[in-house]
């Protein structure tokens, strides 16, 4: 059976990611869960970062010039950290990760789109921060340019919000 496939629909443009389900049931699985229950519609990108990522999913980023954007988990709570030595998925661009606090099993909502190669922040290279690899844009990489090269201001929030209108699961 396929990867399930979820289309990001934002205020820029439409972006396609396969999640591996496969691989990182954990990770991928709590985001297709949060992505089926209508957590992430109507949410804005909260940081975004040129030369490095975009991040996204906090339930304060619903308005887009919240203090509090970027500091919220999921009504789940966080997830076990995910680390599974058969596959060492990097920190490539184009890769979604999950954001954390630093700290051990801190995963809940948030995740980013790596625009370069960070593969200082895999789970397997040296160093205090681990984000582990759950998906891949497979299209719309002219969406996550064009976000990547909105205007931001000295928080890394977009001046211009951008928006995640909806995010719809489709099975493999």
């Amino acid at each position: 059976m396929a990867n399930p496939t979820a289309i990001l629909e934002t205020s820029l443009g439409n972006i396609t990611v396969e999640l591996y389900v496969d691989k990182m049931p954990i990770t991928a699985g709590n985001f297709v869960e949060l992505a089926k229950s209508g957590f992430y519609d109507g949410l804005h990108f909260h940081r975004v970062i040129n030369q490095f990522m975009l991040q996204f999913g906090c339930p304060h980023s619903r308005d887009p010039k919240s203090d509090r954007a970027g500091t919220g988990d999921s009504p789940k709570g966080t997830i076990q950290d995910e680390h599974p030595a058969q596959h060492r998925l990097s920190n490539e661009p184009g890769t979604l990760s999950m954001a954390n606090t630093g700290r051990p099993n801190s995963g809940s909502c948030q995740f980013f789109i790596n625009t370069v190669n960070n593969a200082y922040l895999d789970w397997f290279s040296p160093g205090p921060s681990k984000h582990p690899v759950f998906g891949k844009v497979i299209s719309g990489m002219d969406v996550v340019h064009k976000i990547e090269q909105t205007p931001t201001d000295r928080n890394d929030r977009p001046a211009t919000p951008v928006k995640m209108i909806k995010v719809t699961v489709q099975e493999g």
